[in-house]
């Protein structure tokens, strides 16, 4: 499941109130979530919960350390007790709902944004979790009344832009997608995955420089993604840069040596440029790896 476009609320707070020790482990916690180290401020929040077992603040925290941690049931453990100390905390609603959505529990994470809305309805990130959440059980619609919600609320909220364009492109709405994509990417010029998305979308659109262009943001910007080196290779396909298609799909079977598509589009390729034996070779990888169309390839192609 895309998750990139939901949003999430942590409590960076110095606590006066509650003991000072409570206090200096929290601000620990919050500094090593700060530093990514989510184990360690995990332990933080749990030596300030020990002192103060209704500490609001260091369960939400807490939730959202296991959450990074892909630890989605214990975060809605520590949410869940956030709301039973303070029933109005529309923080933690929020966050819950986010792990929800991880675990797949959309119509679970609907109800707590909606909670949330209802102690605050100025809460764009609720109308964005909301909607994303409506998106992933096809209620697209729904999803597009929330999204331009949070989009009125907050004209900065990068993911209710970019979320809105997924459900624009999913509805074939290619101009209000790509509108949507491109007002994210101006917010957020280091928005990975909706230069992903728009690159996908101008391939959709035919306009294939704009999509090599979008693919190359995104293997500038990323870590090593073998999908995006293969999605850019079609596109220059498209273009008959067929050098530039190979060494595309290259590198996507070099970052995955089981990329059997891979594998097969660069056998294409290959057998475009009359290097038979190698196409034919690529072929049968493809073939070797699961992918059963590579036989007919090599039936018309090789034999």
């Amino acid at each position: 499941m895309k998750n990139a476009y939901l949003s999430f609320i942590l409590m960076i707070f110095t606590i006066a109130g509650y003991g000072q020790t409570a206090d200096e482990y929290f601000d620990r916690g919050s500094a090593k979530f700060n530093l990514k180290d989510f184990s360690g401020a995990i332990g933080e929040y749990t030596k300030a919960i020990e002192i103060n077992p209704n500490f609001e603040k260091a369960y939400n925290n807490r939730g959202l350390s296991k959450s990074n941690s892909q630890d989605f049931n214990g975060a809605i453990i520590d949410y869940n007790q956030a709301i039973v100390i303070n029933p109005k905390t529309s923080a933690a609603y929020i966050n819950r709902s986010l792990a929800k959505c991880n675990l797949q529990d959309f119509n679970g994470a609907i109800e707590d944004c909606t909670k949330a809305i209802d102690i605050n309805p100025n809460l764009a990130m609720a109308f964005n979790n909301r909607g994303a959440a409506k998106f992933y059980i096809r209620d697209y619609k729904g999803a597009i009344v929330d999204l331009t919600s949070a989009i009125k609320i907050d004209l900065k909220l990068a993911e209710a832009y970019a979320m809105r364009g997924l459900v624009r492109a999913t509805l074939k709405d290619n101009s209000g997608a790509m509108s949507d994509f491109t007002k994210a990417i101006d917010i957020n010029p280091k928005y990975l995955d909706v230069y992903d998305h728009r690159g996908f979308l101008y391939s959709e659109l035919q306009d294939f420089s704009g999509a090599i262009a979008d693919f190359s943001k995104v293997i500038e910007l990323g870590p090593k993604n073998a999908e995006v080196y293969r999605k850019r290779g079609n596109a220059k396909l498209s273009l008959k840069d067929f050098g530039g298609a190979i060494s595309d799909y290259t590198i996507a079977i070099e970052i995955a040596p089981n990329f059997a598509e891979a594998y097969f589009n660069r056998g294409l390729v290959k057998i475009k440029l009359n290097q038979k034996d190698s196409g034919c070779m690529d072929f049968s990888k493809a073939g070797e790896l699961g992918l059963t169309q590579a036989y007919g390839a090599i039936k018309e192609y090789c034999q």
